[in-house]
């Protein structure tokens, strides 16, 4: 990642979007400190947390932090989840760790989190093992599992890619009312816009490792400054719309360990001048609230 920079209050909803391969879970695995080790490294920065600085951190300190303050919902909750412990195990170890419940409290606790995202007969569910529940119960139980404490911010990361259309629409109005719940700042991580523009406040749209855009949700989608932003937002087919075929964008993503100089979507940019070939653009002020790099909005 680089020059990656954003806030995120509480009770807001900030969306994360991009190409597979933009950075985006990265960029939520770097504020955790759970980059992959032999790929990749944290070289400086700054995560801050309630005033909190996180790369300060020990890992000991980091354990008590993942969970508690930051919980990370993964895109696939079978990869969350280990297939030879029960629901219940799992379940119950959050609780555990994080309020020290034993017993009656802890069995009572784990049936009140089940009930609390829709699972139906809780006590049934926590005696069975991941495999034999639906795509959607699981990524229930690990949204469960993600409010236990409940935390400060919930990184949710593609949890709706393997649903249905209608369970999808269900759990994206579960995440929001456990968000006003508990009071959550959320960072949603997506491929679907028509998702950002039902769930969040805000949107940063990746692309090589960097914010290109920033902005109101309103501001993006009526008014995007970025190229980039505004071919992804031409790609998406709009009911009652006649159209030929839908918009691609040309080319591929760069390789990020070789990054062309200038602006990474230069190569694939309908708007390219000979200054985008040369040099990376910085922050621009593109509207009220609204962010891009992108040399088209430079003063004159």
């Amino acid at each position: 990642m680089d020059g990656v920079s954003f806030s995120v209050a509480e009770r807001e909803t900030l969306g994360l979007v991009g190409e597979s391969g933009s950075g985006k879970s990265m960029t939520c695995l770097s504020m955790i400190r759970l980059v992959p080790r032999q790929a990749a490294r944290i070289l400086g920065g700054s995560v801050l947390l309630d005033g909190e600085e996180l790369l300060t951190k020990s890992e000991r300190e980091m354990q008590r932090i993942r969970g508690r303050k930051i919980a990370m919902i993964l895109q696939d909750p079978m990869s969350s989840l280990n297939p030879v412990f029960s629901i219940g195990m799992q379940v119950r170890e959050p609780l555990t760790m994080y309020h020290g419940l034993r017993g009656r409290a802890l069995r009572e606790r784990a049936d009140e989190l089940l009930a609390s995202v829709r699972i139906p007969s809780p006590a049934a569910r926590l005696r069975a093992f991941p495999h034999q529940l639906s795509g959607g119960m699981r990524q229930r139980v690990v949204g469960a599992m993600a409010i236990a404490a409940p935390p400060r911010l919930l990184i949710a990361d593609e949890p709706t890619t393997s649903l249905d259309l209608t369970i999808q629409a269900q759990y994206l109005a579960l995440l929001k009312e456990l968000q006003e719940r508990h009071g959550l700042a959320m960072i949603f991580i997506t491929h679907n816009l028509g998702i950002v523009s039902r769930l969040c406040d805000r949107v940063a749209v990746m692309y090589a490792g960097r914010i290109v855009e920033m902005g109101r949700v309103r501001q993006i989608f009526t008014a995007p400054a970025h190229p980039y932003t505004q071919a992804l937002l031409e790609s998406i087919p709009r009911l009652g719309a006649r159209r030929d075929r839908l918009t691609a964008i040309d080319g591929q993503p760069p390789d990020l360990a070789t990054l062309p100089a200038g602006c990474s979507f230069a190569p694939r940019c309908p708007h390219v001048m000979e200054r985008c070939r040369a040099e990376a653009p910085p922050e621009f002020t593109a509207g009220p609230s609204q962010m891009s790099r992108c040399w088209l909005h430079a003063p004159s």
